[in-house]
């Protein structure tokens, strides 16, 4: 969608996880896509560099390959994209450096994913990503993680953006989970973040903090509450 490519090079001092999860804000609202009743989880970060490298790192094969699996396909509205080993999608629409919308197809369900980069407005030499992805929710798969499912998945790619974007070297990812306490707190963190929003959506506490916990244990390979 651009042929600019970012310019931080990752591979300093590892990334603080601790204020990463601080570092965004998250939203839970319902929405609607072609007449269907969706939920929306939105994540907005700031980062210290320039809109145009913001939009570079989020559109660009050479800059996504920073943060995201590899993408292979055809960056621009219309085209078609895939992850390796993850999401394919079509983009339906694309207004450079500003925003893109996306289809997010994984797993036979499709979802959409829009991605909006602006000015901070606190700090104009930084810029603002603002990622929304809605989804028609399974209710049982609903009920048991509530919208951390979806929203600790961004929380972890989120934080390899932030990373590359800092010149930091990453540091939160699967392969980590069952030795590096940095990300357990992040994981736990984030996902406790995402129950919160869900309860200040209007669900019920003790249902949406039972599923914050059972997000944690997913994300971390431990035993879900419950299951013994």
């Amino acid at each position: 969608m651009t042929d600019r490519t970012p310019a931080p090079e990752s591979g300093g001092e590892p990334l603080d996880l601790d204020r990463q999860a601080r570092e965004v804000t998250r939203g839970v609202r319902p929405g609607s896509r072609d007449g269907r009743e969706t939920e929306v989880v939105t994540l907005t970060q700031s980062h210290p560099v320039g809109r145009e490298q913001l939009w570079a790192a989020c559109t660009t094969v050479e800059g996504l390959a920073r943060w995201m699996p590899p993408v292979s396909g055809e960056l621009r509205e219309g085209g078609r994209y895939q992850l390796d080993g993850n999401a394919g999608g079509r983009i339906l629409r694309c207004d450079p450096p500003r925003s893109f919308t996306a289809t997010w197809e994984y797993g036979g369900d499709t979802s959409w994913v829009t991605a909006t980069v602006e000015p901070d407005p606190d700090d104009t030499a930084r810029a603002r990503l603002t990622l929304e992805h809605a989804s028609v929710p399974d209710p049982a798969f609903r009920a048991r993680y509530g919208p951390g499912a979806t929203g600790v998945g961004w929380d972890l790619a989120l934080s390899a953006l932030a990373a590359h974007l800092a010149g930091a070297a990453a540091s939160a990812g699967p392969d980590s989970a069952a030795t590096d306490p940095a990300y357990q707190r992040f994981v736990a963190a984030t996902a406790t973040a995402w129950a919160e929003q869900d309860i200040v959506a209007g669900s019920p506490a003790e249902a949406a903090r039972d599923a914050g916990r059972r997000t944690t244990a997913f994300f971390t390979g431990a035993p879900e509450p419950g299951d013994g």
